[in-house]
C-alpha cells in the first residue's frame, strides 16, 4: 500500500506542477488540461485501490490508513475543481476573444427595406417619452375643452337664472319660491366649481405621474 500511496500522491505533485504549467500556456492549453484530467482519474482510481488496501489493515491500523487515503482523495476533489474553474476561464477568454474578432470583421451595410433603426435602448426610451408627452398634451387639450364647455354651461345657467328671475318678477312670484331658485343656483355653481377643481386635479396628477 505504501508503494501505491507514494505513487499517487507523486502523481498529486504532478499535476499541481501541470496547473503553473497551465496558467501560462495559451496555444497548447487544451493539451494540458488533458493531461491533468488523465492524472485525475489515475488518482481516483489509486484512491479506489487504497480503499481496499485499507480493509485489509488491523483494526488499530485501520483508520489513520482511512485517513491518509481521504487525505488524497481530498486533494483530487481541489484539484479537479481548479480544473474546472481554469476551463471555464478559458472559454470565457475564447468567447471575448471571438466576440472582438467578430465586432472587428463586421461589415455594415445599409437595409434598403428599414426605413427606421432603433440603435440601442436610449432610443427606444426617447420614443416613449415622446409618446407620453403627446398622451399628456392630448389630455391637457381634452380638459382645456372640458373647461369651456363647464364655462359656457355656467354662463348659460346664468342667463336662465337671470331670465327666472325677470320672470318672476313680471308674474308676482312668492318670496319663498325666489329664495328656493336662488339656493338650486347656488348649489349648481358650487356643483360647477367642484367639478372644474376636481378636472383641474386629474390633469396635475397626470402630469405629474408622466414628467
Amino acid at each position: 500500500m505504501d508503494t501505491l500511496y507514494n505513487q499517487t500522491n507523486k502523481v498529486i505533485q504532478q499535476t499541481q506542477q501541470s496547473f503553473q504549467l497551465l496558467e501560462g500556456s495559451t496555444n497548447n492549453a487544451l493539451e494540458v488540461e488533458a493531461d491533468i484530467q488523465s492524472k485525475l482519474e489515475l488518482i481516483n482510481s489509486n484512491c479506489s485501490k487504497l480503499e481496499l488496501y485499507t480493509l485489509k489493515f488491523p483494526i488499530d491500523q485501520r483508520q489513520n490508513a482511512k485517513m491518509r487515503v481521504d487525505q488524497l482523495k481530498y486533494d483530487c476533489r481541489h484539484l479537479q475543481a481548479a480544473l474546472i474553474a481554469a476551463q471555464h476561464k478559458r472559454a470565457r477568454r475564447e468567447a471575448a476573444v471571438n466576440e472582438r474578432e467578430q465586432l472587428l470583421n463586421r461589415r455594415f451595410a445599409p437595409n434598403i427595406d428599414a426605413t427606421a433603426i432603433n440603435i440601442d435602448y436610449s432610443i427606444q426610451h426617447q420614443n416613449s417619452l415622446h409618446n407620453a408627452h403627446q398622451g399628456v398634451d392630448e389630455m391637457l387639450h381634452t380638459g382645456v375643452n372640458t373647461l369651456e364647455s363647464l364655462r359656457s354651461q355656467r354662463m348659460t345657467l346664468k342667463g336662465a337664472h337671470r331670465r327666472i328671475v325677470d320672470m318672476a318678477n313680471t308674474l308676482g312670484l312668492s318670496n319663498h319660491t325666489m329664495k328656493l331658485i336662488q339656493k338650486r343656483a347656488s348649489e349648481d355653481k358650487v356643483i360647477l366649481i367642484l367639478g372644474m377643481v376636481i378636472t383641474l386635479i386629474v390633469i396635475a396628477l397626470v402630469v405629474i405621474y408622466f414628467t
